[in-house]
């Protein structure tokens, strides 16, 4: 099965883009409410917009399978990553509207979502240890970076407008002092996207869990206001603002890099 998509580079430097995907295998979308079949909740987009990161040199991971199917950046036992705050799980019941992703009676049981990681769920995370294991070995370091991208207003997740751009590093644990510096410095001094670090989004499961600067493996998630590079509305790419946004983002994966 077509699970996932493995761009193998040469710099220390994976993007994982875990909410990229859109399908959605028949026998669960004829569960799905109308809305649902959409897959509104996909972070739209990203592998185009980070495509460039070829150029640099690095790694690029990215799934087929949308976060309806199951969440990529969460915990195999579904732990909240965000305790007390509404967030969607492991494989989701609710949208990020707080609209049903199923109809009346037809969401998956324990047994479903168990079989769900095992099918797509744990192959894409063996292939990113793996990748990650690869690049240290041979460069002695590697930075995984987790793009992101969402609706810049979601009442039900987050209260007024988010930030243009979103930098997490679990609260500084998933990357050294110097990593995160370097990275806010870009930020500060770019004058075309609002920005916060460590702010609604801390970073997911992913940036968490394989982020371990001691050893070397470094995590960063950048999450992206949607309406910076397409219509939220119609799920547009608009090239014109995403090449512009993209200059910001390559600053920041050459940071990354330094």
């Amino acid at each position: 099965m077509d699970i996932y998509e493995l761009h193998q580079g040469t710099a220390p430097l994976l993007v994982s883009l875990p909410h990229d995907g859109t399908a959605v295998p028949e026998a669960i979308a004829a569960r799905l409410t109308d809305s649902a079949r959409r897959v509104p909740d996909t972070d739209w987009h990203v592998s185009r917009l980070y495509a460039f990161a070829r150029e640099l040199g690095a790694s690029i991971l990215v799934p087929r399978h949308s976060r309806y199917v199951v969440d990529l950046n969460r915990p195999p036992d579904d732990t909240s990553l965000y305790p007390g705050q509404n967030t969607t799980g492991l494989c989701p019941v609710v949208q990020f509207s707080g609209e049903p992703v199923y109809r009346d009676g037809m969401q998956p049981d324990a047994a479903e979502i168990a079989a769900r990681v095992e099918t797509y769920w744990r192959p894409y995370h063996d292939n990113l240890d793996a990748e990650l294991q690869r690049i240290r070995g041979e460069r002695g370091r590697v930075v995984l970076w987790e793009g992101h991208s969402i609706r810049g207003t979601l009442p039900f997740l987050f209260d007024g407008a988010l930030p243009e751009l979103n930098l997490g590093t679990a609260a500084g644990a998933s990357c050294t002092p110097a990593l995160q510096q370097r990275l806010a410095d870009v930020l500060a001094v770019q004058g075309e996207y609002t920005h916060v670090v460590n702010g609604r989004f801390k970073g997911g499961y992913i940036t968490r869990h394989y982020g371990d600067p001691e050893i070397g493996v470094e995590a960063v998630q950048l999450e992206i206001a949607q309406h910076a590079y397409m219509d939220e509305d119609s799920f547009e790419y608009l090239p014109e603002k995403a090449e512009k946004l993209q200059r910001v983002i390559r600053r920041l994966l050459e940071a990354a890099l330094a």
